[in-house]
């Protein structure tokens, strides 16, 4: 039979810590799926310069402008009750380009809280949180950027 010393011991000690240890976390099959659950909810953080901006709402403009006629009615909003009918500033019955792009670069502009001429992901988070920012659309002034 052998006798452990001082330092057996401490080594013996050590071992059955570091078992217990490794006992008390989450399993590699765990570990997979929590990180698989996070990368599958995980949204990449994004930048929209104005210039890109801009150019996305002039071809929503013209998808939603189906008779080409360059203005979009009533009959082609995405809904009845849709907040793009308060674009109509001179209240002609119709939303013009000039009115669509003035009100949608406008909104943006009112996003861009450090007036980078980008809107990041917390600007547009902080937007989605904040009623007056997401009322926005409703301020249907004509725009005017500052110099």
């Amino acid at each position: 039979m052998m006798r452990l010393t001082g330092a057996g011991w401490m080594a013996a000690g050590a071992v059955a810590a570091g078992l217990a240890v490794a006992g008390c976390g989450p399993s590699d099959d765990e570990k997979r799926a929590a990180a698989d659950a996070k990368a599958a909810s995980f949204t990449p953080p994004s930048v929209t310069s104005r210039l890109d901006f801009g150019s996305a709402m002039t071809r929503r403009f013209r998808a939603l402008d189906r008779d080409a006629d360059e203005f979009i009615d009533k009959t082609e909003l995405p809904s009845r009750n849709s907040r793009l009918s308060r674009l109509d500033r001179d209240k002609d019955g119709r939303i013009s380009a000039i009115e669509f792009s003035e009100g949608m670069l406008g909104w943006f502009d009112r996003v861009d809280a450090n007036h980078d001429g980008t809107i990041t992901s917390d600007e547009r988070e902080a937007a989605r949180n904040d009623p007056d920012a997401s009322a926005a659309i409703d301020k249907t002034e004509p725009y005017k950027r500052e110099q």
